[in-house]
């Protein structure tokens, strides 16, 4: 059957990238903008003109660079960085000395900033100090000396850049200590969602070829000693084994990726489904279905899954509660919550036997039926006395009500 894969993106940089896409265009008009009003003070205004032209051209050209970090290759880096520092140095031959002295900006302006931020993005605050400290170099040479403006703006640039660049990297180990946690998440529920199918057929299966090959004797005794090993082994197994997960973390240009590999129900629809035709297939000559007059409606997964967990405590009473032991169906539709009720007049349940049960692999209730109930968003209560039998109260909230799945898919 064909599966359905949603890919979901985690990044927190990636806002950052197109950020840093606007900027570079703002700054480029600012830059153009300073140059408009100062345009009678340059001494060769021909080079602030050549190079602004530059500057147009490759900022615009260069807009699908800085979309992320995939597209911002290091030699982009290098070169974007280049056409900064030549504006800065181009400054001093372009703009006359008493302006450049007095603090009057460089050709870039601002627009350097944009390129050291790349490098933060892209590398970190490592790349970010190296590029920082590029521009830093290069505005000294432009201004002749340590100017006290020159310096506070470089410390700016400088201090701006590494804290964005360690920023980022943080970014980055959450968004994978996230994605790893949705696979573990994953994994979990695949392995539980496994054990329950498994329990529901193969392991009863298998126990029932045991029962009867011992009973039979012979070859068929051998039989039987065969699949009681294999029941053991696949108990173990669906216990504490490892499973594929069903969702698989990369790390993408981007951010991190989730892909969650989803496997629909066997053709049978999503809609809502009357609960009560699905409980009824297990109603029988020992076992009793009481159920409201009116349809008892839940989505199509959720309702199967709920069946399924009445089955599960069913086949826990004709194992445990022996073959003369009756059992009875209840249905409330309530108007907060859904709870169906599975009694029987069987022994009961020693006191620990769960928690034995559970700790040898034997998942009917841990899995089949408490499992169940908790990714419907409900809960399973099994009240047991020894000598008067065995209730499990199934309760299912509507407003809490959803398919299985759904919550780690949210």
């Amino acid at each position: 059957m064909p599966r359905r894969e949603r890919v979901m993106r985690m990044s927190v940089e990636l806002p950052l990238w197109r950020a840093l896409t606007g900027y570079r265009v703002l700054t480029t008009l600012y830059a153009i903008g300073l140059c408009a009003t100062a345009y009678d003070h340059f001494v060769r205004p021909w080079i602030a003109v050549g190079y602004y032209a530059v500057l147009v051209v490759w900022t615009l050209a260069t807009l699908p660079r800085v979309a992320n970090a995939a597209s911002c290759t290091r030699g982009f880096l290098a070169a974007d960085l280049t056409v900064a520092l030549t504006g800065i140095l181009l400054t001093p031959l372009a703009d006359n000395h008493e302006r450049i002295a007095g603090g009057g900006p460089t050709l870039p302006s601002i627009w350097t900033a944009g390129a050291v931020l790349a490098y933060a993005l892209k590398g970190g605050w490592r790349w970010a100090a190296v590029a920082s400290t590029a521009v830093a170099a290069a505005n000294l040479v432009e201004r002749g000396g340590p100017a006290r403006d020159t310096v506070h703006n470089v410390i700016l640039v400088w201090v701006a850049a590494i804290a964005i660049g360690y920023v980022v990297e943080v970014a980055r180990a959450s968004e994978r200590t996230l994605a790893r946690a949705l696979e573990i998440e994953a994994a979990t529920r695949e392995r539980e969602r496994l054990a329950r199918d498994i329990h529901d057929g193969v392991l009863q299966v298998l126990a029932m070829v045991q029962r009867r090959g011992a009973d039979l004797g012979g070859e068929a005794a051998e039989l039987g000693r065969l699949a009681g090993e294999q029941e053991a082994a696949l108990r173990t197994l669906v216990s504490g084994g490892l499973l594929p997960v069903s969702r698989v973390s990369e790390d993408a240009a981007d951010g991190a990726v989730v892909r969650a590999v989803e496997e629909p129900y066997d053709g049978e629809p999503d809609g809502p489904v009357d609960l009560r035709p699905l409980l009824a297939r297990h109603a029988g000559a020992r076992t009793g279905l009481a159920e409201p007059g009116a349809p008892v409606e839940l989505p199509g997964p959720a309702a199967r899954e709920l069946a399924a967990a009445v089955g599960a405590a069913l086949d826990n009473v004709r194992r445990h509660a022996g073959t003369g032991a009756r059992a009875w169906i209840l249905v409330e539709d309530e108007p907060d919550e859904i709870v169906v009720t599975v009694r029987d007049d069987g022994p009961g349940i020693p006191e620990g036997r769960l928690a034995q049960a559970e700790g040898e692999g034997r998942l009917g209730v841990a899995q089949s039926i408490r499992g169940r109930l908790r990714d419907l968003g409900g809960s399973a209560e099994l009240i047991s006395v020894p000598g008067q039998g065995t209730e499990v109260e199934l309760k299912v909230p509507k407003g809490a009500l959803r398919a299985p799945g759904e919550a780690e898919r949210r």
